[in-house]
């Protein structure tokens, strides 16, 4: 009975959130730096691109370790260690001067982000959460990095015009180590059940590699990395070097957006805020509606809608009224895809689980801004790598469909009756 009287706001949601808004703000500044750090150092922008998909791939790879020292060591140890790191990873960045340089650090920052991203965070909200409120106070620590990711490119973009990029990144690691100050919020109750509790980690990966839904669940992330990472990465580019001028006596120079550089930057923003609604909207989606369903839906909503922006001419009202749709359904699928690994599997693992899953939407992270660089300096521009990411967020669509969404007790159970 205590549990259904759980508050959906706890303290535990509110350093969350704080934690996520930081790291995600930092994380989606990255590509406002592309055109400056290649330009400063004259390299082909496969270079910082393959630094950025490294940076995304460490964050795939250490986000099922992150999930299994908080379940090992705790969650607060697990993230001042990732914290840590992440710092770690800026500073260094910020002394490199060769391609090779960067891309080792971006190891570092991949592995910090693990640690104070997704993974960690929405495991401690998902366990100090009642069922009724559990998919509400995971979509709310998604959105969370939406928040972070609505100032975290113009913030970026206005210290680039004070200071170096170098003094951008070491303020950036000053505000991660900040963020350890809300850790002792962090006190969640183990709701785990008795069986949940008595089974092994193994046991319990044994079903899930075993079960087709874990692996279906698995592919169907993976476009949701390749168009998050490279959109990114890349759209600041994209926009600043494919889009129509902005018009000197239009609203948007009015508000101060005259360049296409600016528009770039402010498109991240935009895409963050509106994902803020479209995440809160799934979360409470989630609790009514199917939740394969639904990220199909999202998988098809997003197909549709870089099919048109691409199709058609890029002027400064696409990438608004783009930034807005794909926004709506940005990180719509994380606290569905989380819940319903939660749903199927447990609350005991969801950590490691879940990070395993999230290893995929990595996987297609570093795919996505790897590619958008390569294919950029081969053709010149990201037409081709951009309908690549259509083709693969279709077959999400698609791939989900199959699953079975209902928990691996109850399937026993079924069978036996």
């Amino acid at each position: 009975m205590s549990q259904t009287r759980t508050p959906l706001i706890t303290p535990v949601l509110l350093a969350g959130c704080i934690v996520i808004i930081v790291s995600f703000a930092i994380r989606a500044s990255f590509g406002v730096f592309q055109i400056p750090i290649a330009t400063e150092f004259n390299w082909p922008r496969a270079e910082f691109s393959l630094a950025i998909a490294i940076q995304n791939l460490f964050w795939g790879i250490g986000q099922p370790i992150f999930g299994a020292l908080a379940e090992r060591i705790g969650d607060r140890k697990a993230i001042i260690l990732g914290a840590l790191i992440y710092a770690a990873g800026l500073v260094l960045s910020s002394l490199a001067v060769s391609p090779t340089a960067h891309q080792l650090y971006e190891t570092l920052v991949g592995f910090g982000i693990a640690g104070t991203g997704f993974g960690v965070i929405l495991a401690v909200v998902g366990r100090a959460s009642s069922d009724e409120n559990r998919s509400m106070s995971l979509a709310i620590a998604t959105a969370a990095g939406s928040a972070g990711q609505v100032f975290g490119a113009p913030l970026a973009e206005w210290l680039l015009g004070m200071m170096s990029w170098q003094n951008v990144f070491l303020l950036f690691a000053a505000a991660v180590l900040a963020t350890l100050a809300v850790l002792p919020m962090m006190r969640s109750p183990e709701s785990a059940s008795k069986a949940e509790l008595e089974e092994s980690l193994g046991a319990i990966l044994g079903k899930a590699f075993r079960d087709p839904s874990y692996t279906l669940i698995f592919l169907g992330f993976f476009s949701c990395g390749y168009q998050l990472a490279f959109i990114t990465a890349h759209f600041p580019a994209l926009v600043t070097e494919m889009c129509g001028s902005i018009d000197p006596s239009g609203t948007l120079a009015s508000l101060g957006v005259s360049s296409t550089s600016a528009l770039g930057a402010i498109s991240i923003s935009l895409i963050g805020l509106a994902n803020i609604g479209g995440t809160l909207m799934a979360g409470y989606l989630g609790n009514r509606f199917s939740k394969k369903y639904l990220l199909s839906g999202i998988y098809v909503g997003r197909t549709l809608a870089a099919a048109i922006f691409i199709a058609l001419p890029i002027t400064p009202t696409s990438v608004l009224v783009f930034s807005v749709v794909m926004g709506a359904l940005w990180l719509a699928t994380v606290p569905l895809t989380s819940g319903l690994v939660a749903h199927i599997y447990g609350l005991r693992y969801m950590g490691t689980l879940y990070g395993i899953v999230f290893f995929s939407h990595q996987l297609g992270a570093f795919l996505g801004v790897w590619l958008g660089g390569r294919l950029y300096d081969l053709y010149g521009d990201y037409t081709m790598v951009w309908w690549v990411g259509v083709g693969i967020g279709a077959f999400s669509a698609i791939v989900h469909l199959p699953v079975k969404e209902i928990p691996l007790g109850k399937r026993a159970e079924r069978a036996l009756a």
